[in-house]
């Protein structure tokens, strides 16, 4: 689909071959505090989600697509839209790239840049939002960058090593498409 593939990367449907990399991520308790998740997942319960992420973003509320290089496998990050609410048309959004060494390479830019654009354009959504901790300055940085601006603040609303963090909420709204 031209619609998902940018000038180094492109975003693709979840494939079954994608258990390790996606289990290696759920797994990693380095980064539970930006995904809310408290407890492992199993390859079982992968191999579950991967067998239904054939699901229509309308029946899911939720999308998932892996961000990709050159070659298919395996992927090098995942961008989400979750809470979809077609009344409202709106999504949350939300991006992990694995490696540090693909940071600050202008993977996250590409790959936010391509999934508002699908957004806005193939699923006529009226808005995005993110919800990033105010430590997150790399998060804070991308989606400012895009044009998302910051609507409202969290107070102690999530705890991370035992201590409560203030969480943003950053909202684009589709003037463009």
């Amino acid at each position: 689909m031209v619609t998902l593939k940018g000038d180094s990367i492109y975003l693709r449907a979840l494939e079954p071959e994608d258990l390790e990399f996606i289990y290696t991520i759920e797994n990693d308790e380095t980064i539970w505090e930006v995904s809310n998740t408290q407890t492992p997942y199993s390859r079982f319960l992968i191999r579950q989600y991967l067998e239904n992420a054939h699901q229509d973003i309308y029946d899911a509320k939720q999308l998932r697509l892996a961000i990709c290089k050159d070659q298919d496998f395996p992927p090098i990050g995942l961008i989400d839209l979750f809470d979809f609410d077609p009344r409202n048309n709106r999504a949350g959004v939300g991006i992990l790239i694995h490696d540090k060494a693909n940071r600050n390479a202008r993977i996250g830019s590409e790959a936010l840049d391509l999934l508002i654009r699908y957004s806005f354009v193939h699923l006529n959504l009226h808005q995005l939002y993110a919800n990033i901790s105010l430590k997150n300055d790399a998060s804070v940085a991308l989606f400012t960058k895009f044009g998302f601006q910051y609507i409202g603040l969290k107070k102690d609303w999530i705890l991370i090593n035992g201590e409560y963090q203030d969480e943003a909420i950053y909202q684009l709204i589709n003037q463009q498409f």
